[in-house]
């Protein structure tokens, strides 16, 4: 099979290697579609912790695709069925595992991270992924491509969970790439009164309005502040999700919240730039409630797989092209544009 080989730092290779053997308690995935994403990018530049100096590894976790063959001992899935895969899994017994919180276990290991991933034509599935419920239906009707965004969207979901947007919310969006587009759709799809949207690449800011949002600002020549009281009548923002790992955005966050309203940090900071200066009597005196969320859960891809499923929003809107799995340095390269919205790779 043909597949796209990390060797070092922007040293990926496409190369030839057997189609994985799988053990009695292991499934074989044919891959369709597998999405592009910033984790994949700091693999791609080493920089990230799973992949040391010496790792060589095919990385892709956003992946969809049909079971081609399924172990002895396997049971509740069959050769033929379409599934996405949740990518973390983790050690099954400790306090964040039987809480369904299986992306904080503290020895989590997930697909295209710290095993062989989805940027090849086949994919081993691991025992601990089938025995933990990994696997998740798609629907034959919807676009491969679109499903496998669901565990991106997933992470969304498990991001707006504790920010409980409803009518009455005025929902300010820092980030109008791929994820922010999602945020985008789901607090729409949730019911927020208004959704407004910061992006300091304008090019960027129509399809955000073309994803739901009712005001696009671009940070560089208007006044955020001001937007957003003339959104919310002057009372704030009730949701903000800041999505893009930008410092002062946070900061801001807090002085733009309405009383009583909800912040998360969805994009992470540099790791050698974590800090930022936080006015702690704006978070006490108007009750704020500050929220950070990482990566998904296999129960957030569950419930993101419903949504897709059910069409309750098309993905295929957040797809700006599709690739060849030999066309991967291209692909690359065109999501690190700073335009293009998902990048998808079909083998």
């Amino acid at each position: 099979m043909l597949a796209a080989v990390y060797h070092g730092p922007d040293d990926l290779r496409l190369e030839e290697r057997p189609v994985p053997a799988i053990g009695p308690d292991e499934a074989l995935l044919k891959v369709l579609s597998t999405g592009i994403c910033g984790t994949d990018l700091r693999i791609l530049h080493g920089q990230h912790r799973k992949f040391p100096p010496g790792t060589v590894r095919i990385p892709g976790h956003e992946v969809v695709g049909d079971l081609v063959k399924v172990g002895a001992n396997v049971t509740g899935l069959r050769a033929g069925q379409r599934v996405m895969v949740a990518p973390n899994f983790g050690c099954g017994h400790c306090r964040q595992c039987v809480t369904g919180n299986n992306n904080r276990c503290a020895n989590y290991g997930a697909i295209g991270v710290n095993l062989d991933g989805a940027f090849a034509e086949y994919l081993r599935i691991p025992a601990p992924l089938i025995a933990q419920g990994n696997l998740i239906t798609v629907a034959v009707e919807t676009d491969p491509a679109a499903a496998a965004l669901i565990e991106p969207l997933a992470c969304v979901v498990r991001g707006q969970d504790a920010l409980r947007i409803g009518p009455d919310d005025v929902v300010l969006v820092v980030g109008a790439g791929p994820i922010g587009n999602m945020h985008v759709m789901l607090a729409r799809l949730k019911g927020a009164r208004r959704v407004i949207v910061s992006e300091m690449q304008p090019a960027r800011l129509p399809t955000a309005l073309e994803m739901g949002a009712d005001r696009g600002v671009n940070a560089l020549e208007e006044d955020l502040a001001a937007v957003v009281m003339e959104e919310s009548e002057g009372e704030g923002a009730d949701v903000i999700i800041v999505a893009a790992p930008a410092h002062a955005a946070q900061e801001e966050a807090v002085r733009l919240a309405a009383i009583g309203g909800r912040i998360n940090f969805f994009g992470g900071l540099p790791k050698d730039r974590p800090t930022i200066a936080l006015d702690s009597n704006q978070v006490h005196y108007k009750e704020l409630v500050v929220t950070g969320t990482t990566a998904c859960s296999t129960s957030d891809c569950r419930r993101a797989a419903h949504i897709v499923n059910a069409g309750r929003l098309d993905m295929r809107r957040l797809i700006s092209a599709r690739y060849p799995l030999t066309a991967i340095h291209d692909a690359f390269a065109r999501a690190e544009d700073r335009l293009s919205l998902k990048i998808v790779v079909e083998p």
